[in-house]
């Protein structure tokens, strides 16, 4: 099967049943299998043909999914675009997939505007929101586009192989790659995720964040199940706990900073979200003493997982059920890790010789699943290196204990390497969240005229708790010796994130390593 035969099924079989939430407004199944097909003949009007490159340029909204749906019917490719890059970015990603069409939120019309000048392949420019902006000639109305078109139509003939999207990397170790996605691979992402993510018949979901990335791979799974996916167009915790209550909602998808946020909004109402059974949680390592608090707070509702965008989601996941665990000395170590291989996701750790790495020792995650992307785009050295014999080499560096639990210790280009020896920062960012002061820390190597490069851990504190670096350097070297210990600590009032809420460690290295030639 194919996206546009999943959606298919989810239309025939939810019916007059609500689909989707957004705004105030409802969409039913069958109202978004009829606009999916009028948004298909409107396309074919205007040339697409499958193949072709579509780019979207959305925040949340129900037009995202009717668009999505309409492309894999075409079998045109989607390039979805992360709303909070800068307009450089997007050019550079437009222009690298060479798009044909781009379709984005009114909201966004300014920047496409500005853009425009510099776009070299897009033929057709067409808005989406239901405004009254005043639109340059060369651009249409969505809504506009499909009226008067038929409800019906036929989808075009498909091959697993064929490419449903191009997805870019965030470019946290470097300059955003083109990810190209099969039907194959977000089918078996679909399958993957039902079987076990936990997602139940006929749940509420919270999409909060992006479509364009995690939040999106979710959409078809929900609706397969018949579901409702409430859509928000950002996420605001003041936001999403209304509209959990007003929905009686029972899952949604949170990367670990909203977690934090939710929990610091919800000090004094543990009972704030009564009806939420799931919550998903990923794209970052999350604090184990923040997530304990979360489990003490709201029950064992929470399911993590592990993926990247060249495979997407699902190739670990920590059940709910292994979030209780009754062992206090095991505790901290369970709430670390990442959780299983997904079945059937095959995993080795290998050393730098491309050998098994030894049990409990460190070695990066490989792994062979259906999921695996098929390339980069137009990049065959970074493909190369990437899949080797039918095994994609993920660059996260992992342990797996006797129990098969798989705990990430890093990005293999975010490890330190300090007279020699390797430190993984993830170790001590760990170690560093266990102390009750500190609410935030990100570690990264900085220069070092002795060693190379040392240790330096950046902190936020809670509001209230007070810490000095000499007490947060023993507190780690007690806990994991000398060579883990920060040889210096930056208190700041905030981190920076890229857009995927991920710590931006790329403009932390950039402030320590300006004007040298290396930056490691």
């Amino acid at each position: 099967m194919n996206i546009a035969e999943l959606y298919e099924r989810a239309v025939r079989h939810g019916g007059d049943r609500i689909a989707i939430i957004h705004a105030g407004r409802s969409m039913t199944y069958a109202e978004l299998g009829s606009q999916a097909n009028r948004l298909v003949n409107a396309l074919r009007s205007r040339g697409v043909r499958r193949g072709d490159r579509v780019a979207f340029l959305m925040a949340n909204c129900a037009e995202y999914v009717v668009c999505e749906y309409a492309l894999a019917k075409l079998g045109a490719v989607r390039v979805p675009l992360a709303v909070l890059l800068g307009g450089e970015d997007h050019i550079y990603m437009l222009n690298a997939a060479r798009c044909k069409i781009l379709i984005y939120h009114e909201k966004l019309l300014d920047r496409v505007v500005d853009m425009q000048p510099r776009l070299l392949s897009v033929e057709h420019y067409i808005c989406a929101g239901g405004g009254s902006a005043s639109l340059p000639n060369s651009h249409e109305r969505l809504e506009q586009l499909m009226r008067g078109q038929l409800s019906a139509t036929q989808p075009c003939e498909l091959h697993p192989e064929d490419i449903a999207g191009i997805y870019f990397t965030g470019g946290t170790t470097g300059r955003p790659k083109g990810v190209m996605l099969s039907h194959r691979s977000w089918y078996h992402t679909c399958w993957m995720e039902m079987l076990e993510f936990g997602l139940g018949w006929r749940e509420t979901f919270v999409f909060a964040t992006p479509m364009t990335h995690a939040g999106g791979c979710l959409l078809l799974p929900v609706l397969l199940r018949q579901g409702r996916c409430v859509v928000l167009d950002h996420f605001d915790p003041d936001l999403l706990i209304a509209s959990i209550r007003a929905e009686r909602a029972t899952a949604t998808l949170l990367v670990p900073t909203m977690i934090y946020m939710l929990l610091d909004r919800t000090r004094a109402d543990a009972a704030a979200v009564p009806t939420l059974r799931n919550v998903l949680y990923g794209a970052a390592p999350i604090a184990p003493e923040r997530l304990k608090q979360a489990i003490q707070r709201f029950g064992p509702i929470f399911t993590q997982f592990f993926g990247q965008t060249e495979a997407p989601m699902a190739l670990i996941a920590l059940q709910r059920e292994d979030h209780i665990i009754e062992d206090p000395a095991r505790e901290i170590e369970v709430l670390t890790c990442a959780g299983r291989p997904t079945y059937p996701t095959q995993i080795r750790l290998l050393d730098d010789d491309g050998q098994d790495a030894p049990p409990g020792e460190a070695g990066e995650i490989v792994v062979r699943s259906p999921n695996v992307m098929s390339g980069y785009l137009d990049d065959p050295g970074a493909t190369a290196s990437a899949l080797r014999d039918g095994w994609l080499h993920t660059g996260d560096v992992a342990r797996m204990d006797g129990e098969g639990l798989i705990t990430i210790v890093d990005r293999k280009k975010d490890m330190i390497v300090t007279g020699g020896f390797n430190v993984y920062p993830r170790d001590v960012e760990s170690t560093l969240f266990e102390h009750p002061a500190v609410r935030q820390a990100a570690v990264i190597g900085a220069p070092d005229e002795k060693w190379g490069e040392h240790v330096k851990a950046i902190v936020v504190l809670h509001e209230g708790r007070r810490a000095d670096a000499a007490e947060l350097i023993e507190f780690v070297r007690q806990r994991k010796g000398g060579l883990l210990a920060p040889k210096s600590v930056e208190f700041v009032d905030a981190i920076p994130l890229t857009n995927l809420g991920k710590v931006d460690k790329k403009t932390l290295r950039a402030r320590y390593w300006a004007g040298r030639q290396r930056s490691i």
